[in-house]
């Protein structure tokens, strides 16, 4: 499978990817401008070409949104800055306010080697649970409960992740098949 770099500074999630990949994964932390949009892929596209750009070899970028029905498509993409100022206990008391606790989980990777370029998007649905629990995960995993379960991501077993994670069920199979059918094609 060709390297490729994973933009992140978390490098437990690009050990995730590695292991879903069955594939070692570089990680290089990059301080990228991020666009302002709604529209995840939109954000990763920038995001993605710009990391090229410094990096100067293939590069996977990822970018994850959390939509509120009772705020529309906000926070989106925005749903890091909503976690900085309110915390995960804030995000649920500002969804007290409304009946609608109902939401979608949204994870966009993009794949840019100077020529192709190649998204990968998935979302579940949802909702917000009335106070945070869990120790697992990061993020808004505390807070986001999958449409038919009774638990947060943050409360999952690895095991249960494994199945009902987006990215392991959904993004990380379609990344592997298209990182073999780029190895093919070279």
């Amino acid at each position: 499978m060709s390297n490729v770099t994973f933009i992140t500074g978390n490098p437990g999630k690009a050990d995730f990817l590695a292991k879903n990949l069955d594939h070692p994964v570089d990680h290089k932390k990059l301080d990228l401008d991020e666009l302002q949009s709604l529209d995840l892929q939109t954000v990763v596209d920038h995001k993605v070409r710009q990391a090229y750009r410094l990096v100067g070899s293939p590069v996977l970028v990822e970018d994850v949104g959390l939509s509120f029905g009772a705020l529309g498509r906000l926070p989106g993409a925005f749903i890091k800055w909503f976690l900085s100022e309110l915390g995960p206990e804030g995000i649920c008391n500002l969804l007290d306010a409304y009946e609608d606790r109902s939401a979608i989980a949204a994870v966009c990777l993009a794949y840019f080697d100077g020529e192709n370029l190649k998204f990968f998007n998935g979302q579940i649905a949802g909702s917000i649970a009335h106070k945070p629990s869990g120790a697992n995960g990061y993020g808004w995993d505390a807070i986001f409960v999958r449409d038919g379960h009774d638990k947060t991501f943050a409360q999952m077993s690895d095991e249960e992740l494994a199945r009902y994670s987006l990215r392991t069920t959904t993004i990380y199979p379609q990344i592997k098949k298209f990182l073999a059918d780029l190895d093919r094609i070279k």
